[in-house]
C-alpha cells in the first residue's frame, strides 16, 4: 500500500512527544491462531474513563479517528506516541467483534487483545478412485482426499459474502461445494492441508475506515489439518500395460508473483499498448484498453492533466509535441512502477503460463506478493533486495513526499517513492533500438527535416521526402527538431550503456570515448548463464534425468552482484528519460505520413507499425541489412531476464529450486533473446562448445564485423 496513506493514519502527536502506546493483538478465540492483516481503528473516547463509550457516537465522526493499523505476520500492531486519555479499539473485519476501551498513560503502554470467534473446523474425507466414499478413516494411495473448511456462521449470508477461502497447492476447488478443496493420494504418509481463510471487512465498517488505496481489505487466518495414508494393496493385472514418464516436478516459490509482475508490467509497456493509450487519449477510442489497463487509463489520464499544467516549452508553435511529450511520460511513470494499483495480475493468464511452464500454482498469486514476499520496512512493504539495502542505512530517513510533487528531492534522505515502488525498466531496451538503428532513423528524418544533406552523399536518398504543412507530423517534427537541446545525447546514452552492461555503441558520433566506471565482466557472464540455460533446458526435456540447477542459481548470483554495481549515478532517472524519448520517436515513425514517403514493404507482418519504417531507412542508407525485429526482441526480452535477476533477492538464496524456478519460467524469453542475438550478431549462444573470447566480445563490434561483410558481399 501507498505509504503516504500509512502516513495519514499515523498519531497526531510528534516523534518528540512524551506519550503512550496500545499494543493490539488480534487471535482465533478457539483455536488461538493470529489473525494477520485484520484492521484496527483507534478512536477517541470522549469520556475519561472507560466506564460508558458510545460507538455510534465516534464510529460515525471522523474527528474522532486516531489511525488506522494493520496487524503484521504476528498477529499484532502498535500506536505509539498517542496522549494520556481513553481510546476505543474496533475490529473491523469479519466476524463482527464487541470493540473495547482501554486507557493510555504517558510513558506507559496498554493492550488490547481481540478475540474474533470463527473456530475454523477442517473435515477429511477420502473417495476411492471411482468417487464412491471410502470405508477407511485414512486414505490410500490413488485416492481422492476431500478437505471441507467450516467456520462459525459459515452458512449466513455475512459468511458466505465475508470469507474466502484459498486452499494451497494441489489441492484445487471441488466445484459445487463451498470452501471444498481435493487432491489427489500420491503417496503415503503423512500429509497435510494448508489453506487461508480471507476475512473481508464488514460492510458497516468499510466506507467508514479509510482504507489505502491498494490494500487488500482482506484479514487472513490460516488453518491446516495432517492426515495420514497408506500403500494400496497390488492388484495383479495381464496384458499389455502402457508406461508414460512426466517432467520433474517442482514447487511454488515467493518470488513467482515478482517474476509475474515483471513480465505483466513490461507487457503493458509495449508500443502496442502505448499506442492504444494515445488514442483512447486524444482520439477518444477506449476500444483498445482492456484488463487492468482499463483502471490504470484513468490514473494515467490524471497524470497527464498535471504534468501538462507544469511541463513547458521555451519555443513557440510546439504545442501538438508538448502534449505528445507529456502523455508518453505519463504513461511511463504509471506503468513502470511494478507495485503500481491496480496490480498486473491477469489471474487466468498468469496461471495458464505457470502451467505451460510445468510450474505448480500454490496460494493466489497476490496473496503471495503480500503476505509472504514483500517485507516491511519503515511502515510499508518493499521487494526483498531494496529491503537489505535499506537496512544497510538505517541511519538515514526516509524522505515522504508532502506539498508538491518533487518537493521531497530537497530533502536529506532515501526518496519513499523509489524504495516502496521502484520504476522496473531496463536501459539494455533502449540498447538494442539504438543498434537497431531506430534513433539513427529519427536522426536522418530531422536532418532532412531541416534541409540538411546527409554527409559524405552527393545525392541524399531522402530528397523526395517532403512533409507539407497541411499535416500533423509536420508541427510534430517541427517540436521535436526545436527540442534537440532537451533530449539525451548519444554519447550520454553510451556512457550509461557502459556503465550498466558494459557494452558501448560503435561510429564516429561516439568517438574519443573515456568511461569511469564500466560492466567490463557483465557480458561475459550474461551469455555464460544462456549457455548453461540451454544445457539446462535439454536435461530438463529428459523425463529419466532431474535437471541440476545449482549452475545456473550461481550464474544468476554472479550477474545480480554486477548488475547491482552499476546502480548508481543516472541509474533512477536515464533509463526512464531514454524510454520516453525513444517511445515518442516509434510513435512518429508509426505515422501513416511515413508510409508513403518511405518505401516501407507491407506484405510483411510487423508486430508494430514502426518497424517497417526503420527497416526502410537502413535500406535507404546502406546500413545493416538485419531486420529491426530481431533487435526490438532482444530489447523486450533482455529486459524481462535481467529485471527478474536485478530486483531478485539471488545474494541470500542457496537452494537451487528458486533458480529452477527461474528457468522454467523465463524460457521463452531466453531461448527468443538467443535466437535474436544470433540473428543480430551471427553469435549462436546455443551451441555446446562454448568460445569465451567471442562472448565477451562487444555487439556492436560484431555488427560492425557482419556490416564490413555484408558491403563485402555487394561490392563483389
Amino acid at each position: 500500500m501507498s505509504s503516504k496513506h500509512r502516513a495519514a493514519g499515523q498519531a497526531g502527536a510528534g516523534p518528540k512527544d512524551e506519550g503512550g502506546s496500545i499494543a493490539v493483538t488480534v487471535h482465533e478465540r478457539d483455536s488461538g491462531r493470529m489473525v494477520v492483516n485484520a484492521a484496527i481503528s483507534l478512536y477517541r473516547n470522549g469520556d475519561a474513563s472507560c466506564q460508558q463509550f458510545d460507538p455510534a457516537a465516534w464510529v460515525t465522526d471522523p474527528a474522532m479517528l486516531v489511525g488506522v493499523r494493520w496487524t503484521d505476520g504476528g498477529g499484532g500492531t502498535v500506536f505509539s506516541h498517542l496522549p494520556s486519555g481513553s481510546y476505543v479499539g474496533m475490529y473491523g473485519n469479519f466476524p463482527a467483534t464487541a470493540p473495547q476501551c482501554v486507557q493510555v498513560q504517558a510513558g506507559c503502554s496498554a493492550m488490547l487483545c481481540f478475540q474474533p470467534q470463527i473456530n475454523p473446523q477442517v473435515e477429511l474425507v477420502f473417495e476411492t478412485g471411482d468417487c464412491q466414499p471410502s470405508d477407511c478413516n485414512f486414505g490410500r494411495v490413488g485416492d481422492r482426499a476431500v478437505a471441507t473448511v467450516s467456520f462459525d456462521g459459515d452458512q449466513s449470508a455475512d459468511g458466505r459474502a465475508l470469507v474466502q477461502v484459498l486452499a494451497a497447492s494441489p489441492w484445487m476447488p471441488l466445484r459445487g461445494k463451498l470452501h471444498a478443496f481435493f487432491t489427489r493420494v500420491r503417496r503415503a504418509g503423512m500429509h497435510r492441508f494448508a489453506a487461508q481463510m480471507m476475512l473481508s471487512q464488514r460492510p458497516e465498517v468499510y466506507n467508514l475506515l479509510p482504507t489505502p488505496e491498494g490494500l487488500s481489505p482482506n484479514a487472513m487466518l490460516a488453518v491446516d489439518a495432517e492426515y495420514d495414508t497408506e500403500e494400496r494393496q497390488p492388484t495383479p493385472i495381464s496384458g499389455n500395460v502402457g508406461v508414460s514418464l512426466s517432467r520433474t516436478e517442482t514447487e511454488p516459490t515467493e518470488d513467482l508473483p515478482l517474476w509475474t509482475l515483471i513480465r505483466n508490467s513490461t507487457e503493458a509497456m509495449s508500443f502496442t499498448n502505448y499506442l492504444h493509450f494515445m488514442d483512447s487519449l486524444f482520439c477518444s477510442d477506449v476500444a483498445g484498453v482492456r484488463g487492468f489497463e482499463q483502471e490504470r487509463f484513468v490514473k494515467k489520464a490524471e497524470v497527464f492533466q498535471q504534468l501538462k499544467q507544469r511541463r513547458a516549452l521555451p519555443f513557440s508553435d510546439a504545442d501538438s509535441y508538448r502534449v505528445l511529450k507529456v502523455a508518453t511520460e505519463a504513461f511511463v511513470m504509471v506503468n513502470c512502477g511494478v507495485l503500481n494499483q491496480p496490480l498486473a495480475f491477469n489471474p487466468a493468464e498468469d496461471n495458464a503460463y505457470l502451467d505451460r511452464r510445468d510450474i505448480p500454482l500454490g496460494r493466489d498469486l497476490e496473496t503471495v506478493l503480500r503476505s509472504d514476499y514483500l517485507e516491511n520496512v519503515d511502515g510499508f512493504q518493499t521487494l526483498p533486495y531494496l529491503a537489505v539495502i535499506r537496512r544497510k542505512l538505517p541511519d538515514i530517513p526516509v524522505s515522504i513526499p508532502r506539498g508538491q510533487e518533487g518537493e521531497v528531492d530537497l530533502c536529506f534522505g532515501i526518496i519513499q517513492e523509489k524504495l516502496a515502488n521502484p520504476c522496473l525498466l531496463e536501459l539494455i531496451w533502449s540498447y538494442w533500438h539504438e543498434e537497431g538503428m531506430l534513433v539513427q532513423t529519427m536522426n536522418a528524418i530531422t536532418q532532412r527535416f531541416q534541409n540538411l544533406r546527409a554527409p559524405g552523399r552527393h545525392l541524399d536518398p531522402l530528397s523526395n521526402t517532403e512533409i507539407d504543412m497541411l499535416r500533423p507530423l509536420n508541427n510534430l517534427l517541427w517540436g521535436y527538431t526545436q527540442d534537440e537541446q532537451h533530449r539525451l545525447t548519444v554519447m550520454r546514452r553510451n556512457y550509461e550503456y557502459d556503465h550498466h552492461y558494459g557494452v558501448r555503441l560503435d561510429g564516429k558520433a561516439v568517438q574519443h570515448f573515456r568511461p569511469a566506471d564500466s560492466r567490463s565482466k557483465f557480458l561475459e557472464a550474461f551469455h555464460h548463464l544462456l549457455r548453461l540455460l540451454t544445457s539446462f533446458y535439454k536435461q530438463d526435456d529428459d523425463t529419466t534425468v532431474k535437471a541440476d540447477a545449482f549452475p545456473v542459481l550461481n550464474a544468476l548470483k554472479e550477474i545480480h552482484l554486477i548488475l547491482s554495481q552499476g546502480a548508481h549515478n543516472q541509474f533512477g532517472d536515464l533509463p526512464s528519460t531514454a524510454r520516453i524519448e525513444m517511445l515518442m520517436q516509434q510513435w512518429m515513425l508509426a505515422r501513416p505520413e511515413f508510409r508513403e514517403f518511405l518505401p516501407t514493404r507491407v506484405m510483411v507482418a510487423y508486430p508494430e507499425p514502426w518497424m517497417d519504417r526503420v527497416d526502410a531507412m537502413k535500406k535507404l542508407q546502406g546500413w545493416t541489412d538485419t531486420s529491426v525485429m530481431h533487435f526490438r526482441n532482444l530489447a523486450i526480452f533482455g529486459e524481462q531476464l535481467l529485471l527478474s535477476v536485478r530486483y531478485g533477492n539471488w545474494s541470500d538464496i542457496y537452494e537451487p529450486t528458486q533458480a529452477f524456478n527461474w528457468a522454467r519460467f523465463w524460457r521463452p524469453q531466453v531461448q527468443g533473446y538467443i535466437h535474436g542475438y544470433r540473428a543480430a550478431t551471427g553469435v549462436d549462444l546455443s551451441v555446446d562448445t562454448s568460445d569465451p573470447a567471442v562472448e565477451a566480445t562487444m555487439p556492436s563490434i560484431l555488427l560492425r564485423q557482419r556490416l564490413s561483410q555484408q558491403l563485402r558481399s555487394v561490392q563483389g
